[in-house]
């Protein structure tokens, strides 16, 4: 069974004297969500109540140490519900799914726990109501991402999936007067716009969702690194490369001022070179990175001379999602139900 990787550095990073004062300036909000808290908790919920395996769709948060840990409690990742034995318990991904997975999960008997992120059933509902109202949904978001695919899934013949603003001239529409955009949760707020500005130049009638569909957490994240960024020499993100928010705030940094920007997954990943006559380090966590790990990047850093730490906050977070219905209530729940 898979153990987590222990991020320790076998030859620590060296303490380099540069012109001026050493700090890390440290993004408040970083690191977990309340859609990815409640995912991983519903994880291991299930495992406590239900005991190993419990298997669980996809990756449950794109992190891979947080995978990992969870592989060694007794989680299996797998791709497709096909891959479940009959009757077994799955989880579903924080990135939520579409109809045609919960049937398949349906049609193998499974007792399904659905750990969707909220915002990200919002968005889902959102599609819905609008291909019942025979709208075209411009769904902004990267193609082949699991949350786009299953937003997509909702209402298939309705969606056009909108990659990036250069793609913008390459849709077409039957209605121009009914159309909606709609966005993955975890896309760079500015691009997203930017987005949406050439949509509304080609297609005059485009209506909003009824609120912002890029979520809270996201949100908070880009703006704290804005905010860091412009003082920073060097810029840290700390998330896995399949994590479209973490790797999203590397663009925000360059783009707002950072003069290097890198994303590590652990903090053996530094390279020394990065520190290279740097004054000031910005560090910050993509929405599914547990702050363990922005501490192990700390304390590399503090052997590195930069031992003060600066936090810069521009939001608080006390949002806090409910577990799963299924595990709430104390039984797996229906087999075959649509999500509510």
């Amino acid at each position: 069974m898979p153990v987590p990787r222990v991020p320790r550095r076998r030859e620590p990073l060296q303490d380099i004297p540069v012109k001026g004062h050493k700090r890390v300036l440290l993004a408040a909000p970083r690191g977990y969500c309340a859609g990815v808290d409640r995912a991983v908790i519903a994880v291991e919920k299930a495992l406590e109540r239900f005991g190993a395996p419990v298997y669980v769709r996809k990756q449950i948060v794109h992190n891979i140490h947080v995978v990992a840990e969870l592989e060694s409690k007794g989680a299996v990742f797998v791709e497709e519900v096909d891959e479940v034995p009959e009757g077994a318990h799955v989880v579903f991904s924080a990135h939520g799914v579409s109809p045609a997975v919960v049937s398949a999960a349906a049609d193998r008997h499974l007792q399904a726990i659905d750990a969707t992120c909220p915002l990200v059933t919002k968005v889902h509902r959102e599609a819905v109501r609008f291909a019942r109202d025979d709208f075209e949904i411009l769904l902004i978001g990267h193609e082949g991402h699991e949350e786009v695919e299953g937003t997509a899934g909702e209402a298939p013949d309705h969606v056009t999936i909108v990659n990036s603003p250069d793609h913008v001239d390459q849709i077409e529409v039957k209605d121009p007067s009914r159309v909606v955009w709609l966005s993955q949760t975890t896309l760079s707020v500015d691009e997203t716009m930017e987005t949406v500005r050439r949509l509304r130049e080609k297609f005059p009638q485009l209506q909003d969702p009824p609120s912002d569909d890029i979520c809270y957490a996201t949100q908070n994240r880009q703006v704290a690194i804005k905010k860091v960024a412009k003082d920073a020499d060097l810029v840290i993100v700390v998330g896995s490369a399949n994590s479209s928010n973490s790797v999203r705030l590397v663009e925000v940094a360059l783009e707002y001022g950072a003069k290097a920007a890198y994303r590590v997954d652990y903090a053996d990943e530094v390279k020394q070179e990065w520190l290279d006559g740097v004054e000031t380090v910005g560090v910050t966590s993509g929405a599914s990175v547990p702050d363990v790990l922005v501490q192990e990047v700390l304390a590399d850093l503090a052997g590195a001379g930069y031992g003060e730490v600066q936090e810069v906050k521009t939001a608080e977070e006390d949002l806090i999602f409910s577990l799963p219905k299924e595990l709430r209530q104390g039984r797996s729940g229906e087999l075959g139900g649509r999500r509510s």
